[in-house]
């Protein structure tokens, strides 16, 4: 009765820390175990080294997104991809991705560059359904690019889900860093592909190629410009660990656009923090009452019942990828990542295991699923943000969605399938 009264009041719209809290304490409660475990929990995890990178990183996030980055950024991707077939289109692809890369929200691109790009694509002659396809989907895209905070936090995860299960296959941010760069280049160029055979098919026209404005865009983004080969450089030169890397892109970020740039005055930077401290401890408290929960899964052998009844069903690794890439699109439509991660990792990587799937792949594959659910019908959530933000109908927003995910479909069973993809950076650098 108490489940029900739970499931109930999750229904009614209750928090989702409060649910897993819930959850935790009658589980823990009916077994004789102390509750003061759930506490603890949050304590360990607001002291693990890898957790405490997400704050600085999703406050660098917002401060871009609060600033006029996003138009610098599409000046110079403009001014370096212009020139080619679909030119545009390319454009807008590079933009999404590398803003959403860093602020870890799809929607929170489709909003703020939303209104840029879509305009610019009709102006250069790219159809309605086309544009608004490109826009929504491109909004998903950056997600398996450092800094992603999705990435992030499966790191989180999976470090403590493997670490007693199988020492030797341990997982690191810094190894997901590299594991998600090929498939992350992966479906920026099928898109950029299909791109530029639609800007062929329509004869849409170029930009010229002008060195002068190169630099120029260069110029007037020379502060952001520096900031991913900041990142990467610091964490794979042995300078900086990641939670050092995050505190100097959050500084960075700051600097750039409060004191060079001007852009944002101190006074606003007191809503921008206390905007990124919501969204991650909003996360904190979700990933500790999961984590709870978690912890009296595994210790009632619920994921090993999983896995011997899914092994009576599927015997084959190709089989249970299969499986797992259709699980987690439906994921990716009713829940948002944060969410998806910390409730479904720790079942899924014990099973993955058993089906000698690496851990880091598993996470590449996972976030790549959750990346396509945003905008899958009928309820993947971008569907409904892009709805909003340009006013259209959700039907047409299905419609124009459709051929992009077709490309991301293909891109992710190249990355479900073949694992060097996702290992071949992880490996090399080792």
């Amino acid at each position: 009765m108490i489940l029900i009264l739970i499931v109930v009041v999750a229904l009614l719209g209750a928090p989702l820390f409060a649910v897993f809290g819930g959850v935790a304490l009658h589980l823990y409660h009916g077994e004789g175990l102390a509750t003061s475990g759930i506490a603890l929990e949050l304590g360990r995890l607001a002291t693990m080294p890898l957790l405490q990178t997400l704050p600085m990183f999703a406050l660098a996030g917002y401060v871009l997104a609060r600033s006029r980055a996003s138009e610098r950024l599409v000046r110079l991707s403009k001014a370096a991809f212009g020139w080619m077939p679909g030119g545009l289109a390319i454009v807008a692809l590079v933009a999404c991705t590398l803003l959403t890369a860093f602020t870890g929200a799809s929607g929170v691109t489709i909003v703020a560059l939303g209104g840029l790009l879509l305009p610019a694509l009709r102006s250069e002659g790219y159809n309605e359904r086309f544009s608004l396809g490109l826009v929504t989907v491109g909004g998903s895209l950056g997600l398996l690019f450092a800094p992603s905070l999705p990435l992030i936090l499966y790191g989180v995860i999976a470090h403590s889900a493997t670490k007693a299960l199988n020492p030797d296959l341990q997982v690191s941010i810094p190894r997901l860093f590299l594991a998600g760069v090929v498939p992350g280049l992966l479906i920026t160029v099928l898109l950029s592909a299909y791109g530029v055979l639609t800007g062929l098919r329509d004869r849409i026209g170029r930009t010229r190629f002008s060195w002068r404005e190169l630099f120029a865009a260069l110029w007037a983004a020379r502060w952001e410009v520096p900031l991913p080969f900041v990142v990467l450089g610091g964490i794979y030169s042995g300078k900086l660990v990641v939670s050092d890397a995050a505190v100097i892109t959050a500084a960075y970020a700051i600097i750039a656009e409060v004191v060079l740039y001007r852009e944002i005055r101190l006074r606003q930077l007191a809503s921008i923090v206390r905007e990124s401290t919501v969204l991650v401890g909003g996360i904190l408290i979700i990933l500790g009452m999961g984590m709870a929960t978690t912890n009296y899964l595994v210790l009632e052998d619920v994921p090993e019942i999983i896995f011997e009844s899914v092994q009576n069903a599927i015997q084959s690794p190709l089989a249970f990828l299969l499986v797992l890439n259709i699980f987690l699109l439906i994921v990716g439509c009713i829940m948002d990542i944060f969410t998806a991660i910390v409730v479904i990792v720790p079942l899924v990587i014990p099973v993955a295991l058993e089906y000698h799937v690496h851990p880091v792949h598993l996470g590449i594959v996972f976030l790549a699923n959750l990346a396509i659910g945003y905008c899958t019908p009928p309820i993947g959530v971008n569907l409904f943000i892009a709805s909003m933000r340009f006013d259209k109908s959700i039907l047409r927003l299905y419609g124009a969605a459709l051929p992009f995910l077709l490309v991301l479909l293909v891109a992710l069973a190249l990355i479900t399938y073949l694992p060097a993809l996702s290992l071949w950076l992880v490996r090399l650098v080792q």
